[in-house]
């Protein structure tokens, strides 16, 4: 297809402010809930400012260019991308990964709407760099890095991508009870959860995770666990997965409490939890599978990698 028939996808997010007046209904009320907890309104009206600037900036860029979409970020699990689309993210890190674990191959662009405001890992670009890069990214002359995804699949054929983690456990803060299998190990256990990190989410929450065992061992005179882990790279062909607080009993284990899922070997989990069991992705909690009794999961490397515009 050629570039100028190509369709540019933008995602947006609502920003805090907007969370609060479908909560509170009037800017008032608002403001007097954000006052009256000692926090500053006036950022979240800088912030939401700043932001709708961008997207109006955007938006007229993208008007030049000719054929867009905009979908806000609700709407990316029943949005349906097409197979030649440029998906272009406007505003945090955050809503890059969200958008990129619902794309099948199709190229995304993460925009800095606030550069001030956000340090932006995978927003390599400003609203002022779009006019250069739309042309090349939509001819395909823009370089692209590989981001490997997780995937979380149960027995019935539904399916959950993850571009940074996978969580597997209770939706409240309750015990976790499941099955787990990796290679030759199997075990019942009580946990407050796992987390299967990817790559590029190994600098997030499975660092804290891994930093909190380890200054906790470390404390305990285990030297040698004060080590740190390195990071993954984002295109590697494995995933990292943890078990949270696993509670030793005569009928729970606590290996295996962690280990690698590659391709020759996932992670399988059987739930034993009646009620409450979720696994979702990325810190979506909304967009979720039930995991409840019976309900087996497979955990696996994604067949399809994110590719991010660089």
């Amino acid at each position: 297809m050629a570039a100028l028939e190509r369709k540019v996808v933008l995602v947006t997010r609502r920003t805090r402010l907007e969370e609060l007046l479908l909560r509170f209904v009037t800017l008032e009320q608002a403001r007097f809930y954000v006052e009256h907890l000692g926090a500053d309104f006036h950022d979240y009206e800088t912030e939401h400012a700043s932001y709708r600037a961008a997207v109006a900036s955007v938006k007229a860029r993208l008007e030049r260019h000719g054929r867009y979409q905009m979908v806000d970020r609700g709407l990316l699990p029943n949005f349906l991308f097409g197979p030649d689309d440029l998906v272009m993210a406007l505003g945090q890190d955050g809503l890059v990964a969200n958008t990129l674990k619902y794309l099948d191959g199709q190229p995304l662009v993460g925009v800095n709407p606030d550069p001030k405001r956000y340090d932006g890992l995978l927003l390599p670009f400003g609203v002022a760099d779009v006019d250069a890069l739309l042309p090349e990214a939509l001819a395909n002359h823009r370089p692209l890095k590989a981001v490997t995804m997780a995937v979380a699949s149960l027995q019935d054929g539904q399916r959950l991508f993850a571009v940074n983690d996978l969580f597997i456990g209770p939706r409240s803060h309750t015990s976790a009870r499941y099955e787990l299998q990796h290679e030759a190990r199997r075990a019942v256990q009580s946990s407050s959860g796992i987390i299967v990190s990817t790559g590029l989410g190994s600098t997030g929450w499975m660092r804290s995770v891994l930093a909190g065992a380890m200054a906790i061992a470390g404390g305990l005179g285990h030297a040698q666990a004060a080590a740190e882990e390195r990071p993954m790279r984002w295109d590697s062909d494995r995933l990292l997965f943890a078990v949270r607080e696993p509670f030793p009993s005569r009928t729970t284990q606590v290996d295996p409490a962690w280990g690698y899922v590659t391709h020759e070997h996932r992670l399988t989990l059987r739930s034993l939890m009646a009620e409450g069991g979720v696994i979702f992705s990325d810190g979506i909690e909304a967009d979720y599978l039930a995991f409840n009794a019976g309900t087996m999961a497979e955990i696996a490397v994604a067949d399809r990698q994110g590719r991010l515009v660089a």
